[in-house]
Formats: C-alpha cells, structure tokens, sequence
C-alpha cells in the first residue's frame, strides 16, 4: 500500500499542478489566464493537468452558456484544503530564493 506522501504526490506531482492550484486559490481563472499566468506551459498540456485535477476532486469546471462559451475553473472545498500547505510552500520558496 503506498504512502500517504505518495499518494498526495500522485494528486499535486508533477511541473504544473501545484502552480495550478496556487493560481486557482486567489479566485476562479479562465484557460487564457491561467496560460498567461504559468508562460510556458501548452493550451494541450494545462487542459489535460486541468483535467485531471478536476477527476480528482481538487479542482471544480463551470460552464458558462454565453457566446462564445465561457469555461471558468476553481478549486473545490476539497482543494482549498491544500490551500495552507502551498502557502507554505510559497514562504519556504520565498526563503529559498532570497538564500541564492
């Protein structure tokens, strides 16, 4: 049976998930503003993180049914618990970076 480390890298591992969900925790973002956001990731490969975190319940998709249709992602109850582990995160980052 893995770890519970392993099973919490398998949701957020990876380049891009936890920038995801950092970006989606200051409110609801579009695709266009989560590309410019993350410079550097793919239309292709941030729908496919997207997708994932929503199959996993970290990330929730609303629809809009306006012309042209508009596609709106946050994070979930669910995923707003990781909230205070990616500040944390961030302050250690912070740290890390004035260390160079």
């Amino acid at each position: 049976m893995p770890s519970a480390i392993e099973l919490a890298m398998k949701l957020v591992g990876g380049k891009w998930k936890c920038l995801i969900l950092y970006h989606l925790g200051g409110g609801a973002r579009r695709t266009r503003d989560l590309l410019e956001r993350l410079g550097g990731i793919s239309p292709k490969v941030l729908t496919e993180q997207l997708r994932q975190l929503e199959a996993d319940g970290l990330v929730a998709r609303e629809v809009f049914a306006e012309v042209p249709p508009r596609v709106e992602y946050r994070l979930s109850a669910y995923g707003q618990t990781l909230a205070p582990v990616l500040a944390a995160l961030k302050t250690w980052g912070d740290g890390h970076k004035a260390r160079r």
